[in-house]
């Protein structure tokens, strides 16, 4: 596995790949790897001849100081956990290497970014799309690698990839849990031991909100009882717990027949703040 610190290398080391025929899969992280990650990586190379991962915390992206400050930082684990998996070069760049100088460049994707993660953490999807749109003009990728445990910012990049005509094919992959239902994250590792165990109840309250749907109960109660679920322990704070259209995000108001719908939540656990969603159809 090669491991590419400037900007430059990569695009020609992907530049020389594609003379060559073969086959680019990208997946961007923010390092701090864990089974979500490398089970995309597995697939990329399991679908193309090689296979590009980048481990960049992305400044822009975050609004909130400390959690860029705290945000974990590994890249000697995750570089002993890529190869293994697939991995043909690891982009490490720098935050001077990505924005030599600062970005001016503003999106807007309209309805998509207004709710949910886009209503609570202003311009993290203008980070987000910046630093994405970087990464697919250096790597030039046939396939790009998601988990849909970010599920809005998915919505954000298949937007920005038909707006800006990328020539990209890009893949979703379902949220890959713990055992006790806990979806994988980064940030789980800075969860602490107490709030480690009350963690999977996001997930208890995603189960129970889909039991509700599929009882036929009306969206206001279901979400009365998912908050009253999760409130009852006061170590979670919920930031918002959310019923949506899985194409548009929109909340729903009324539930019909073979709809497909999301439960999306947010809620702080101490100083980490964690997100899931799980997504089915009405029966």
């Amino acid at each position: 596995m090669e491991i590419l610190q400037s900007a430059a290398a990569l695009q020609a080391q992907t530049e020389k790949w594609r003379r060559d025929g073969q086959r680019i899969g990208l997946v961007p992280t923010m390092g701090a790897l864990h089974d979500g990650h490398l089970r995309l990586v597995q697939a990329a190379a399991a679908e193309n001849d090689v296979v590009v991962v980048s481990i960049f915390v992305n400044p822009t992206q975050f609004n909130n100081p400390d959690d860029f400050r705290l945000y974990p930082r590994l890249p000697e684990a995750d570089a002993a956990l890529l190869e293994p998996a697939g991995c043909t070069a690891l982009f490490l760049p720098s935050v001077e290497e990505m924005y030599p100088q600062p970005s001016k460049l503003r999106f807007d994707f309209g309805s998509l970014e207004q709710v949910m993660e886009g209503a609570h953490r202003p311009g993290h999807f203008n980070g987000v799309a910046t630093v994405v749109s970087k990464l697919f003009h250096l790597s030039r990728p046939h396939q790009a690698y998601f988990g849909q445990k970010d599920l809005q910012q998915v919505a954000i990049i298949r937007q920005l990839v038909a707006d800006l005509s990328f020539d990209l094919e890009l893949i979703t992959f379902p949220t890959v849990r713990e055992a006790d239902g806990l979806a994988m994250s980064s940030r789980n590792r800075r969860l602490s031991a107490d709030a480690r165990q009350i963690a999977p109840q996001l997930y208890a309250a995603l189960l129970l909100g889909q039991k509700l749907v599929m009882q036929k109960q009306l969206v206001a109660a279901i979400k009365d009882k998912v908050h009253s679920l999760l409130t009852a322990d006061k170590a979670i704070q919920v930031e918002y717990f959310e019923i949506v259209d899985t194409q548009t995000l929109q909340p729903i108001e009324i539930l019909v027949p073979r709809q497909e719908v999301a439960l999306c939540i947010a809620a702080w656990l101490a100083d980490v703040r964690l997100i899931d969603n799980l997504l089915f159809e009405v029966k």
